[in-house]
C-alpha cells in the first residue's frame, strides 16, 4: 500500500488504499437519517441478543443543524426571531431525536440551530488543520494531519485551510463512523497553476464561477485538483473557502490549498489558540504540507493555468452552475431562456409601478438571496454588499416591491462584524434583514412568494428569475414557481434586486434612478477596493471567539427539550417525522445475489440527472404521495414541512422519490414530473405507485440514464428511496462519484454501458430487462444485458458493474453497508 502511494502516478485510478478519516462533519438533513440509521442498528443488535451500546461511533462526529430554517418572514428586523420559532416548532421531533442521539452516543456532538452553516462553522471553528493526541508519559506528543469527509458534498470547502476532507454519500459515511475504512482510489491529481493578481471589480465569486466553467469543460470528476503557483498567495483565505467550497460543482472529489503563512494569519484571525497555530507550521513544514512557490507542474497528473487578472464579473445559470454568463450577457440569456420556456404571446410588457400580479414580468426577480456558506464565508463581497448598499440607499434608490430579499448568514461572527462596520443596518434599509443563519434559498428553503407574486406566475404563465449567491441552482431547486436561477457574488445580488430584472445589461443600463432623476448606474455604486480591504482588516479574532464561546449550547426552546436518557430509542408510532427504517427486517443476506430476470422500466431518463431529481427535495405537494400519506396521518398541509426535514421517516421518503415536479422521464414523454407507465396494463401513475404495484407483482426494476447519473448533492436517498421502489440496478451511461457509492451502500448495482449510449439503445420504455452474470460477478465487473424489446427482438450487450473495489463488492452481496456492518459486528461479539 505504501508502495502505490509512493508511486501513486502510476496506480491512479487502479489501486485502492484503506482511508481512516479523523472525523466526520454532518449537517442536519443528512444527519438525521444517519443517526436513524444506528439507532435502528442498535435495536437490530438488542433483538440479536447483543450489546446495543456497541454501535457507536468510533471516531469524531459533529453534526450541525444548518438546513432546517425556512424563508418565511423576511424583510424585517423580526424576520430572524419569527423564522427561529417557527423552526424550533416544525422540526420539535427531529431535534428530540438529535438531542437524544447527542446524550446516547459516545463521539457525537451536536451544534443546536441558529449558529450557522456546517462548512462555515468547520472552516471557522472546528477544524485544526493539525490533530494532536494526548502528551505521552516520556512527554511526546503525537500529531497527524486533520481529515474529514462529511455528508454534505461541500464539505471541501475546509481545503482552503489545507484540511483534506470531501463529501461522501450518508451510508458512506456511516461506515466510517462505525469503524469501517473507506475504500480510497488512489486518484489523479490536477494541479491548477495560478497567476496574477484579481482585479476589480471582480470578486472571488466571479473567479469561483470561471474555475467552475473551466474545470468541467477539462474534466476533473473524481479527481484531486490541487492549486499552487504565484497566484495562490495573492488569494486570501476566504477567496479560497470560496474556491474550494464548489469542488462539487467543476466534479472534483476536492480542491486542496497548501498550507501557508496566509493559513497561519486566518487561524490567528479566527481566534484560534497561539499553541495550536505554532503546531500547524511546526508540523506542516517538518512534513512537507508547507506551501511550496516552486513546485513544478511535472508533480501532478496533468496541469492546468489561470491568470486570476483574467477574470471579469459573471453570474450562472440559469439551471447549472457551470454555465457561466458575463454579467453583460446576462439580459440576452435571460431573453434565451425565456424563448425556451415559454412562447412569445405569453410575454406581458413590462411596466412596474407596484408589486402587483398583472404587472409582473418574464425576467423579473422575485427572490434576491444573500445565502450560503460560499460567498457568506467571504468577508470582501459581504462587505461590498454592504458598501453598495450604503450608496444605494444614499441616492434614493430602493429594491422592487416584487423582490423577496434575505440575508442568511453562514455564521454569527458574519452579523457581528458587519454590525461594527456599520453596514448591517445598510442591507437592512434595503430590505435584505438576517433570515436566520443556516442553508436556506440555496438549498430550496426559499420559502414562500407573496401570494400575489404566485398567483401572477400562475395565471400568466411567467418564466421568473431569482438571483442568489448560492453554489447550486439546479432545476426546481430554488423554488418551484422560479424557473430561472443565477448564482451572483452578494453584491450582484443586491444590484439586481434594486433593478428587478435580469433582463438588464448592468454594465450599460441604469439600475434606477437617484432623487433627481438621474440615472444611476452600477458602477456609480460599486465600492473602492482599498475601503473594502481596509474594513476587513479591521475584523477581529474577538468577534469569532466570542461567537464560538457557546457553540454548543441551544437556545432556550432547545435546551428546554426533553429526551429520556435510554440506550435504544423509544419509537413513537404516530411520528410523522422520524420511524424506524425497516433496512433490518429485511431477508438477511444471501450467499450470492441472484441475476436479474425479466425487470421493468421504472425510469427512462437522459444526462446529468441530479440527485436533486432522484431524491425528495425541496415542498411536498400536497396531491404527491407524499402528501397523500400525509393528510391521511392527519398532517395539515401548512405543516408538511420539507421532504429534507422529513428524512427520518422512510414512508414520506420513498414516495418523494423521482417525484421531482422537473424529471423528464421518457417513457412518459408527455408528462412531465415524477410519473411512469405500469406496462402491464399501460397506466400512467406516479412512480411510487407504479413501484407498488410492480412490488406486488415481484417485478424487479430498472432504471436507464445517460452521462454523469447523480450529479449535485451527496444525498443518500437518492440511493435509499431507489432500493425501495424495487429497483435492482441502475443502467447509465457514466454515474457522478458519490451517488454511485451510494447505490452499492445500499445495494443497488450500478452498471455502465460499453460501446453504446442510451440514446443509441432507442428504448421505449416498455421492454424487459435480463441482466446476466451477477451471481458470478468477477473482478473485471463483465455483466450481459439483455433486452427483449416489445416487438418480440432479442439484444445482448456488453455491460459493466461499477463495483470499484473489493469492500464495494462485499458490500453488495450484503445487500448493503449497514447489513454487512452489523453481521461484522454480530460475529465478533
Amino acid at each position: 500500500m505504501l508502495k502505490q502511494l509512493a508511486e501513486w502516478k502510476k496506480y491512479a485510478g487502479k489501486a485502492t488504499v484503506p482511508y481512516h478519516p479523523a472525523r466526520v462533519l454532518m449537517q442536519d438533513f443528512t444527519g438525521v437519517p444517519a443517526i436513524v440509521d444506528l439507532a435502528a442498528m442498535r435495536d437490530a443488535m438488542l433483538d440479536r441478543g447483543g450489546d446495543p451500546e456497541k454501535i457507536n461511533p468510533r471516531c469524531a462526529v459533529d453534526l450541525v443543524i444548518d438546513h432546517s430554517v425556512t424563508v418565511e418572514h423576511y424583510g424585517q428586523a423580526t424576520a430572524l426571531a419569527e423564522n427561529t420559532k417557527l423552526e424550533m416548532k416544525k422540526n420539535k421531533e427531529r431535534y428530540q431525536f438529535l438531542k437524544w442521539g447527542q446524550q446516547a452516543f459516545q463521539n457525537f456532538r451536536v451544534v443546536p440551530p441558529g449558529n450557522g452553516i456546517c462548512h462555515q462553522v468547520n472552516v471557522e471553528f472546528l477544524a485544526k488543520v493539525v490533530q494532536s493526541a494526548p502528551m505521552s508519559a516520556d512527554g511526546s506528543m503525537p500529531a497527524f494531519p486533520d481529515t474529514l469527509v462529511g455528508t454534505d458534498s461541500h464539505t471541501t470547502m475546509v481545503n482552503a485551510l489545507g484540511v483534506l476532507g470531501w463529501g461522501v454519500g450518508g451510508i458512506e459515511a456511516e461506515a466510517a463512523m462505525l469503524g469501517q475504512a473507506l475504500d480510497l482510489v488512489i486518484p489523479d491529481v490536477v494541479g491548477v497553476s495560478l497567476t496574477g493578481e484579481l482585479q476589480a471589480p471582480a470578486t472571488a465569486t466571479d473567479l469561483v464561477l470561471t474555475l467552475t466553467e473551466m474545470l468541467r469543460a477539462k474534466g476533473v470528476v473524481g479527481q484531486f485538483v490541487e492549486f499552487y503557483g504565484p497566484g495562490v498567495t495573492a488569494l486570501t483565505l476566504s477567496e479560497r473557502a470560496t474556491i474550494a467550497n464548489m469542488s462539487p460543482e467543476f466534479g472534483a472529489t476536492c480542491a486542496f490549498f497548501p498550507v501557508d503563512e496566509e493559513t497561519l494569519k486566518y487561524l490567528r484571525t479566527t481566534g484560534r489558540a497561539s499553541a495550536q497555530v505554532d503546531l500547524v507550521a511546526k508540523y506542516c513544514k517538518i512534513q512537507g504540507l508547507w506551501h511550496n512557490p516552486s513546485l513544478s507542474p511535472n508533480v501532478f497528473s496533468r496541469h492546468l493555468a489561470l491568470d486570476l487578472s483574467r477574470i471579469v464579473p459573471c453570474v450562472a445559470g440559469p439551471k447549472r452552475p457551470q454555465d457561466r454568463v458575463l454579467v453583460g450577457a446576462l439580459g440576452l440569456e435571460t431573453e434565451k431562456a425565456i424563448l425556451a420556456h415559454v412562447s412569445s404571446k405569453d410575454v406581458i410588457a413590462p411596466g412596474h409601478s407596484k408589486a402587483t400580479a398583472k404587472q409582473l414580468s418574464h425576467g423579473d426577480v422575485v427572490i434576491a438571496a444573500i445565502t450560503s456558506c460560499t460567498n457568506t464565508s467571504n468577508p470582501a463581497v459581504l462587505i461590498t454588499a454592504g458598501l453598495l448598499a450604503r450608496k444605494a440607499s444614499e441616492l434614493g434608490l430602493s429594491i422592487q416591491p416584487w423582490v423577496k430579499a434575505s440575508f442568511a448568514p453562514g455564521s454569527k461572527v458574519v452579523v457581528a462584524y458587519l454590525q461594527s462596520l456599520g453596514l448591517l443596518q445598510e442591507l437592512e434599509k434595503l430590505g435584505f434583514f438576517v433570515v436566520g443563519y443556516g442553508c436556506t434559498t440555496c438549498i430550496g428553503n426559499s420559502g414562500p412568494l407573496d401570494e400575489a407574486i404566485s398567483q401572477g406566475i400562475r395565471d400568466h404563465g411567467l418564466c421568473v428569475s431569482a438571483v442568489l449567491s448560492g453554489n447550486r441552482n439546479f432545476e426546481g431547486r430554488i423554488h418551484p414557481e422560479v424557473a430561472l436561477n443565477w448564482l451572483a457574488s452578494p453584491p450582484l445580488v443586491v444590484a439586481y434586486a434594486l433593478a428587478g430584472t435580469t433582463k438588464i445589461n448592468v454594465e450599460r443600463d441604469p439600475l434606477g434612478y437617484d432623487k433627481t432623476g438621474r440615472k444611476v448606474f452600477l458602477k456609480d455604486l460599486w465600492p473602492d477596493i482599498a475601503q473594502v480591504e481596509t474594513m476587513q482588516a479591521q475584523i477581529a479574532a474577538s468577534e469569532f471567539t466570542q461567537a464560538y464561546a457557546n457553540i454548543f449550547q441551544g437556545n432556550e426552546q432547545w435546551e428546554s427539550l426533553d429526551v429520556s436518557p435510554t440506550p435504544t430509542y423509544a419509537w413513537q408510532a404516530g411520528s410523522t417525522y422520524i420511524q424506524r427504517p425497516d433496512f433490518f427486517d429485511r431477508p438477511q443476506a444471501q450467499s450470492k445475489i441472484g441475476e436479474i430476470k425479466q425487470a421493468r422500466i421504472l425510469a427512462l431518463l437522459g444526462d446529468s440527472i441530479t440527485t436533486d431529481h432522484i431524491s425528495p427535495a425541496g415542498f411536498i405537494p400536497a396531491n404527491s404521495p407524499a402528501g397523500r400519506y400525509l393528510v391521511h396521518k392527519q398532517v395539515h398541509q401548512r405543516d408538511f414541512n420539507s421532504y429534507g426535514a422529513r428524512r427520518g421517516n422512510h414512508h414520506v421518503m420513498v414516495r418523494g422519490t423521482f417525484a421531482n415536479i422537473r424529471l423528464k422521464n421518457l417513457c412518459v414523454d408527455h408528462l412531465v414530473g415524477g410519473y411512469t407507465v405500469y406496462w402491464p396494463t399501460e397506466e400512467v401513475l406516479s412512480i411510487y405507485d407504479a413501484a407498488q404495484r410492480y412490488q406486488a407483482d415481484k417485478t424487479p426494476l430498472v432504471v436507464f440514464a445517460g452521462k454523469e447519473y447523480g450529479t449535485g448533492s451527496s444525498r443518500d436517498w437518492a440511493a435509499k428511496g431507489t432500493m425501495m421502489l424495487g429497483v435492482r440496478a441502475v443502467i447509465a451511461e457514466s454515474f457522478e462519484r458519490i451517488h454511485r457509492s451510494n447505490l452499492v451502500g445500499m445495494g443497488v448495482l450500478p452498471c455502465e454501458l460499453i460501446d453504446c449510449t442510451t440514446a443509441s439503445l432507442a428504448l421505449k420504455g416498455n421492454e424487459s430487462i435480463d441482466i446476466q452474470g451477477i451471481e458470478n460477478l468477477s473482478k473485471d465487473n463483465s455483466l450481459t444485458l439483455i433486452i427483449h424489446r416489445g416487438d418480440g427482438r432479442v439484444e445482448q450487450l456488453p455491460l459493466r458493474a461499477r463495483l470499484d473495489t473489493l469492500q464495494e463488492h462485499r458490500y453488495f452481496q450484503s445487500q448493503g453497508v449497514l447489513p454487512y456492518v452489523l453481521h461484522e459486528m454480530m460475529q465478533s461479539a
